[in-house]
């Protein structure tokens, strides 16, 4: 029969070979080999060794492993946090303006995941009042166009007649009645919507013929290419030090909560 040293795991080799890499570094292929054998020898006649020779081998390669991930989602991090523009009176915002955190929201109107996400945000601030502003800019993603865009265009228009306030009204009755998916919402319901909240219609349809907030739109989704925004929601909770949390996707609030208390401390 072979010998079962001629059929060790592939983890049980590498462990062996981890283990005498010291001794190997010098001499020629022969003696490298010797090692190895005495080495392989060695951990199948000792009662519990090559367990333990595997189990070491596996948990370096996993902390090698997350080391490289984590140094990966910093150099990301700063790369986003270098390249996010920083909150101007251009943005639209909710709540506080000198609050100690901002949440900077990337979203598309006709993005299933941002219908879910908005009421969660929104149940965030009123559980933490005072300590959060929330900034919209606006992400429309191409397979949800037009929709999405003409949608981000119109709540623009409605800012446009009615202000901050009437931005953020809106965009809330636009998340609470589309269906998602790039044809929730009816383009020809855009003016109505509008009026719903107060709005001249007819001045509401001027600005929408004039094509005048398609650089306002473009900007933000820009902008957030720029700080790496790939799909929605996408969001960057900061504090006034600086330290920011990336959120990708509609998290629960109890997780965005875990964010909050860690940079409010």
């Amino acid at each position: 029969m072979p010998s079962p040293r001629l059929h060790l795991p592939g983890a049980a080799l590498a462990a062996c070979l981890a283990a005498v890499a010291a001794q190997a570094q010098e001499g020629d292929d022969a003696r490298i080999r010797g090692i190895v054998q005495q080495e392989i020898e060695r951990l199948l006649n000792t009662e519990g060794a090559l367990d333990a020779a595997i189990e070491r081998g596996i948990s370096n390669f996993i902390d090698k492993q997350r080391a490289a991930s984590e140094q990966a989602r910093a150099e990301r991090r700063q790369v986003r946090a270098r390249n996010l523009r920083p909150v101007d009176d251009r943005d639209h915002l909710l709540g506080d303006r000198n609050a100690p955190l901002t949440l900077i929201e990337y979203s598309d109107f006709e993005c299933p995941y941002c219908k879910r996400f908005h009421p969660i945000v929104a149940r965030l601030m009123r559980n933490n009042p005072g300590q959060i502003r929330w900034v919209y800019r606006h992400f429309p993603l191409g397979f949800h166009n037009p929709g999405a865009y003409r949608q981000a265009e119109a709540a623009e228009c409605a800012a446009e007649a009615g202000g901050n306030r009437a931005f953020w009204e809106y965009t809330d009755l636009i998340y609470l009645r589309t269906q998602s998916g790039g044809n929730g919402f009816p383009l020809h319901n855009l003016r109505p919507l509008a009026e719903e909240i107060g709005l001249d219609g007819r001045a509401f349809d001027e600005c929408m013929d004039s094509g005048r907030m398609r650089e306002r739109v473009d900007r933000d989704f820009q902008d957030g290419q720029a700080a790496g925004v790939t799909g929605t929601p996408a969001g960057f909770l900061l504090n006034r030090d600086g330290d920011m949390r990336f959120i990708a996707g509609a998290l629960p609030v109890e997780e965005l909560q875990k964010l909050v208390d860690e940079l409010l401390r």
